[in-house]
């Protein structure tokens, strides 16, 4: 492998640099046939994914010179196979879909195979729903020649919304075919995306430790990390923490750390308690020495312990965090946990009928589970949480709150004061975790 990628890397580098010292070496790159402007323009798009971020900007380049070149190029030169693969590929590597567009109709020889281009002009305009099956077929038709690792993947594309479960199966064969390559980098990171969005927590686990282990630093590892994290809080009865630290463990301490701090919020917010200290606590210990280096991990963490007998320790956590070093988001959050601590902890009113144990519990554990028994989960999950079913007594709405104490709201228009300033402040809580729920 080693001897494959530098084999490719000095004719690579030898046109790159030729290609950026002006016009007269643009014009020596217009004598390169297409296929050969295509290996470069694979192993600097295979560079970033690997890693060299440093190579976005030439990619740009590259597809900028393939696009001038194949609208320039004799058609003499298509009656070469690798230079139509290399067209094809150029269409379905996030080149000019116009290009191809072009090419077909000047294509009058035939060299041009007319299922294919139409299937391809038809997904690059957002049809591609439309040619599912064909694209399948020639999955298989094509399944021995170049244009095939990238066939399969947008096979996998437009299958998703259809069949999922096949989705998977194009996206298998493509990165088995294109090892290293920012094919199989995609067919992972979307292969992981239907597996979580499925409920495949086994499927996802092995994915996301494939991704961990190959893709680490890619610029696109960032939605692996949110997908990662959804798989851990979603399904946190499938993960104990050596399960997650089998994935973590190739990152450096900076990325588990992020990582933590994420499963951490997302666990807190969706009332996975437990996960969430264990997150928090993880985190602290990646922390470091600097100063408010573990200022999220105590918030998140004091937001676990809210609905538990620690609250008082959690409500000094949180309130200690400085605003400066939280962002506008975090203290938003930390605002509505305060809110909720105090709800908790407030005591009713002597000489008010509020200390009745029924109302009192109610409205408490309406405040405690706010931001998890709320109808709208965030669009990203796709779920009903299942620690908060409807069917427990002890998740009552304000509304049933309301309707519990009807027997002496109108006695006492004071507790009916108190109901509704509680409920009107529960209702802006929720809003507010609402909103973070959804980011």
């Amino acid at each position: 492998m080693g001897r494959m990628k530098l084999h490719l890397l000095v004719p690579a580098l030898s046109l790159l640099g030729l290609a950026w010292t002006g016009a007269a070496r643009a014009e020596d790159a217009n004598g390169v046939e297409p296929y050969k402007l295509l290996r470069s323009l694979q192993f600097v798009q295979d560079s970033v994914v690997l890693g060299d971020h440093s190579a976005a900007e030439m990619q740009r380049f590259m597809l900028e010179t393939i696009d001038k070149r194949l609208r320039e190029a004799d058609s003499a030169i298509f009656e070469e196979p690798r230079n139509i693969d290399a067209t094809l590929i150029y269409a379905m590597s996030g080149g000019n879909p116009a290009t191809l567009e072009f090419l077909v109709a000047r294509d009058i020889d035939g060299n041009f195979d007319n299922r294919v281009t139409d299937a391809l002009r038809k997904y690059l305009s957002g049809k591609g729903t439309l040619i599912a099956k064909s694209l399948g077929d020639m999955v298989t038709e094509y399944r021995d020649t170049k244009i095939a690792p990238y066939l399969a993947l947008i096979a996998g594309n437009v299958m998703i919304p259809r069949d999922p479960v096949q989705a998977l199966k194009f996206y298998d064969w493509a990165r088995l075919t294109a090892p290293g390559t920012i094919v199989e980098e995609a067919a992972l990171r979307r292969s992981l995306a239907i597996a979580v969005e499925g409920g495949m927590v086994e499927k996802a686990s092995a994915y996301a430790n494939r991704y961990a282990r190959r893709f680490l630093h890619s610029p696109y590892a960032s939605q692996f990390a949110d997908l990662f994290v959804q798989l851990v809080v979603e399904h946190n009865d499938a993960f104990d923490q050596a399960a997650i630290e089998g994935t973590l463990i190739y990152m450096d301490a900076d990325r588990q750390r992020e990582v933590y701090l994420r499963i951490a919020r997302q666990a807190a917010i969706k009332g996975r308690n437990e996960l969430a200290r264990q997150a928090a606590d993880k985190a602290k210990l990646l922390s470091g020495t600097g100063e408010g280096a573990d200022a999220l991990a105590k918030l998140y963490g004091g937001l676990a312990g809210i609905p538990t007998n620690e609250v008082g320790a959690a409500i000094a956590a949180i309130a200690a965090i400085p605003d400066e070093i939280l962002s506008p988001s975090d203290r938003a959050l930390r605002d509505a946990a305060a809110a909720i601590a105090e709800e908790v902890v407030r005591k009713p009113e002597a000489n008010s009928q509020a200390q009745a144990p029924e109302p009192t519990v109610s409205i408490q554990n309406d405040a405690s589970v706010a931001d998890v028994s709320s109808p709208e989960a965030p669009a990203s999950d796709q779920q009903q949480d299942p620690t908060a079913p409807a069917s427990e007594p002890q998740n009552a709405t304000p509304a049933t709150a309301e309707a519990a104490a009807a027997g002496s709201k109108d006695q006492d228009p004071e507790f009916r004061s108190f109901v509704d300033t509680g409920r009107s402040k529960l209702d802006a809580i929720d809003d507010l975790l609402k909103q973070e729920g959804t980011n």
